[in-house]
Parts: C-alpha cells; structure tokens; sequence
C-alpha cells in the first residue's frame, strides 16, 4: 500500500488542469486512440483474471429493466410483444408453428449500463479532443461508439465502501474519494492493478426497492479526486450500485455530474451504472473474473447490459 499512498500524495499536490483548457487531449494512448483505457487489456491480464475463478459461482451483476426501472428523465422503456396472428390464427406449415416477436422502445441509459466515450464532455470536446460537430449525428455516432469496443474481460475488484464507512445504505451525498479508496483496499486486503475494472458497494440499490424517489434525487458515490486516482492507476472501467456513479449532490454545487467528463472525456475510463453488487458483497468477495460482451449497437453512445461476475 505505500505505493499506493504516495502516488496519491503525489496526485494530490499537482496542479490540476481547469476544465476549460485542453491539457488534457490528445490522449496518453495516441492522438488517434478512440478505445481508452481498454488498451490496458492484455491476453495476460485476461488469463489471470481467469485463474481466480475457484469455485465456479457466477454472479450477474444486471438488474432487471422494465417500465417502472427509475432512470433519468425522460428516459424511458417500452415493450412490444408481437404475434404472427392473434393467437388464435392458422399456424405455420404442417409442423404448426407458431410463435411471438418482440418490438423495444428504450433510451439505451437506462437500468444496468455502460457509458461508452461519446457519453459526456466538456463543452463539447469528447474523450481525445474529438469535437460533437465531427462525429456525433442524429443516426449515431460516427466516432467512439460503443459498437466498436471489444469485449471486456478482466479482474473485477469490488470495494464494500458501505463496509467501510459502517452505514448501509450510505447517506446520500456521501463522498469517497482517494483516501477511502485506499483504505477499503487495505480493509479487503486488495490491490487495484492496471487494467482492472473497478466496482463499488454502497448498499444504495436497496433504496429503489422500496423508494425509487428518494434512489433518482440523490446517492452516494464517487468523487472526482477518486476519479483521478483511478484514472492514474489505469484501470479500464468503475462502477457502483448507483445509477450514476458519482456522489449526488456533488461534492462543488456549481458542477454538473464532474465525475462522468473526468473519467469518460479526460481519462477514456468507461462507466457502468446499476451494477448489482449485492451478491459479491454479501459473499465478501475482492476479486473475481470480469465478464462483459458488450452490446454491437451501430452508433450507440450508451447499452443496457448484464455483465458476470465468476470466481
């Protein structure tokens, strides 16, 4: 952990760049670079991710998305289902077949997702300084899509923040940040690597089963200092049991959802949301083999997903 420490020491006492200029693009993995901090994916990393699995118990780490999922205004979903008839009709061919299909209406942010690249900005300058007016279209994006990530496997770390802080849920508003990072690590006995992906227990999706207005108007979560020490130790995706990662109301008033630009446009670090991480924590599980196919929606900016956690 002294490592650890002092790496954070040294975050913290270097001037940070303001949100308006552009120190930070062209990107540290290459002017041309549209993938992120999923170039810290490695076959090595892949096969030691994969020796953790012992026991062969796999966790599903999506909630269910339906109409009455609580997401961000005017998110919404909708289904379908169609028939080949009314039920009732000639069915098919001498085998008799019948059958159902199924038309969604969605906003691809809603329930457990990924927040690919082309997400959120700083006024309108996207993960390596690519600009709205260059790529983003009313048919989808033409840069940074999710469709073009490859799939995401690797070690998972849950931290049990709610352990840590002895409140569970947490409050509303609460903040980690660096320093609470680093001693869930040492209460858990764990070392966030380079290109691990990283999830947080707050206990808060317990609140949107019994309270979906009090889950939407605030949480607990991540703030931007922890933010940039995860984006520092390289890790390729966080996530939380929230549905937006960072802590609400944020930690500066005067700023709107800091956490997502910092980790999306200046770092290429992805974000998942509604992850749930009830399971893990309940089993006291640190480490694990991470799972994610990621949907290969043309153009698509976010996905609903239901990544799998194996140990």
């Amino acid at each position: 952990m002294k490592t650890r420490i002092g790496l954070t020491a040294a975050l913290l006492l270097t001037p940070l760049a303001s949100w308006g200029d552009d120190a930070w693009h062209p990107s540290k993995y290459g002017a041309g670079d549209t993938l992120g901090a999923i170039n810290n994916l490695t076959p090595e990393k892949v096969v030691a991710a994969a020796g953790l699995v012992k026991a062969g118990k796999v966790y599903r780490l999506g909630v269910t998305t339906g109409a009455d999922s609580p997401a961000y205004p005017p998110r919404q979903y909708a289904m379908t289902i169609l028939q080949l008839d009314d039920g009732t009709g000639t069915p098919l061919g001498i085998n008799r077949a019948t059958g159902n299909d199924d038309l969604m209406t969605l906003w691809m942010g809603i329930g457990s997702q990924l927040d690919g690249l082309g997400h959120m900005g700083i006024d309108h300058v996207y993960y390596n300084g690519n600009k709205a007016q260059d790529f983003v279209v009313p048919t989808g994006l033409t840069k940074l899509s999710i469709h073009q990530l490859p799939p995401i496997v690797s070690r998972g770390v849950l931290l049990d923040m709610a352990k840590l802080a002895g409140q569970n849920p947490m409050p509303e508003g609460m903040a980690f940040n660096s320093k609470e990072i680093m001693a869930a690590q040492a209460l858990q006995g764990i070392e966030i690597e380079k290109g691990d992906v990283v999830l947080f227990h707050t206990g808060w999706l317990n609140v949107m089963d019994v309270n979906a207005e009090r889950f939407m108007a605030g949480q607990p979560g991540l703030g931007v200092d922890g933010a940039r020490y995860l984006a520092e130790l390289g890790v390729v995706a966080v996530g939380a049991d929230t549905w937006a990662l960072e802590v609400l109301p944020p930690e500066d008033p005067e700023q709107a959802f800091p956490v997502h630009p910092e980790l999306l446009a200046k770092n290429g670090v992805y974000i998942l949301e509604n992850m749930d991480t009830r399971e893990l924590a309940a089993d006291g599980a640190s480490e694990f083999l991470f799972v994610l196919g990621v949907p290969r929606f043309e153009g698509a900016v976010q996905a609903v997903i239901n990544p799998v956690a194996i140990r």
